[in-house]
């Protein structure tokens, strides 16, 4: 039943990322140059009402925080964070969209699937050299959250509610997407003078 559960609700996000644009390169290369910032705002009205939900729901018990995971904070989060950004500007797909792309039948995007388990694969039998450079090592505490979560046992870096901050942070990404402009650089559509 979990793995149907998981299919269902995988196509269902897949078909929303679709529909939205994110699983063509042009949308996400346009919200990247600030032309076109529809998809943006999808995004984060997406994070902002799925955090909404998690952390009401954890007040309320329905979202159990045994089921939550914190990952340690070390500096290669960061240069992966880049490479990311990169890769993603680069091909215009992200990890996600590249396949919501493929299931769609975009060709690019299963030679950027390929690209992805190359490098994954890279990443893995250069493993132990990445580890020895020490960019795998926890910073800032290691797994801490931003406010404190009831029924865990992580470090917070403040002394507020996590539930009620989560909320909150939340909210201001709603807030945040619905105040977005359209566009932040207009695209002048004029021919050069000669």
């Amino acid at each position: 039943m979990e793995i149907l559960l998981a299919l269902v609700i995988g196509g269902a996000f897949g078909a929303v990322l679709d529909r939205v644009g994110a699983s063509n390169p042009n949308v996400i290369g346009r919200m990247l140059a600030l032309t076109n910032l529809n998809l943006m705002k999808a995004i984060l009205l997406a994070i902002g009402t799925g955090s909404v939900l998690m952390f009401a729901g954890q007040m309320l018990g329905i979202v159990d925080v045994g089921h939550m995971s914190v990952k340690a904070a070390y500096l290669g989060v960061l240069v992966g964070g880049l490479l990311l950004g990169f890769g993603w500007a680069l091909a215009g797909y992200c990890p996600g969209t590249g396949l919501v792309a493929a299931g769609a039948g975009r060709r690019d995007a299963f030679a950027f699937i390929a690209g992805g388990l190359l490098g994954a694969a890279a990443y893995m039998a250069t493993y132990p050299a990445v580890k020895a450079t020490g960019l795998l090592d926890s910073i800032l505490g290691g797994k801490v959250t931003l406010g404190t979560v009831p029924g865990a046992d992580y470090a917070a870096l403040t002394g507020l509610p996590g539930d009620v901050l989560g909320i909150v942070l939340g909210l201001v990404f709603v807030v945040v997407a619905f105040m977005l402009p359209e566009r932040v650089v207009r695209r002048d559509t004029r021919l050069p003078a000669e």
